[in-house]
């Protein structure tokens, strides 16, 4: 059940974060789903960083810190496309 959890939470992060960084027209949902879920590690490190705590569980919180990691790594993908 936390593996379906996790999908469900990713997808929703990776298309939030599509609709921040403009490329929702580019992914699907397939897509959403990896970005959500690799945001969640790279914005649980990031904030492990910065305040000590990362992914809580799945709340406000951790929602807000998978989409700064979704965000940092749709950016990061951006800048290497255009290289």
């Amino acid at each position: 059940m936390d593996v379906l959890l996790w999908i469900i939470f990713g997808g929703l992060v990776g298309w939030v974060a599509s609709i921040v960084m403009g490329t929702n027209a580019r992914q699907g949902l397939f897509m959403n789903i990896i970005v959500g879920v690799v945001g969640a590690f790279l914005g649980g490190w990031v904030m492990g960083f910065i305040n000590g705590q990362g992914l809580t569980g799945f709340n406000l919180y951790s929602f807000l810190v998978a989409l700064l990691g979704a965000v940092i790594l749709l950016a990061i993908v951006r800048a290497f496309r255009r290289m």
